[in-house]
């Protein structure tokens, strides 16, 4: 589990049930009130960008997320084929 106020560019984290991965994040301490962290997330699935902000005690799953390259074959309409 990781901290809200951990988060880093690049991280890639689990957020109700999606994985996203931190483009930009802005600690923030308001002269009043609580301190809080501004993040655009990128979803790892669709690539969709969203702005969230969260206390900075938030703890949320790290999500591992493994690279590999491969080589692209073909797309029948549904699926992408990919070789390794």
């Amino acid at each position: 589990m990781i901290s809200a106020g951990e988060f880093r560019n690049g991280l890639t984290v689990e957020i109700e049930g999606v994985v996203y991965q931190v483009v930009e994040f802005q600690h923030v301490k308001p002269g009043k009130g609580a301190a809080f962290v501004r993040t655009k997330l990128r979803n790892v699935v669709d690539g969709g960008v969203v702005e969230k902000t969260f206390r900075p005690t938030e703890k949320f799953p790290q999500a591992h997320i493994d690279k590999k390259e491969m080589q692209y074959l073909y797309n029948d309409g549904e699926m992408y084929n990919f070789m390794d």
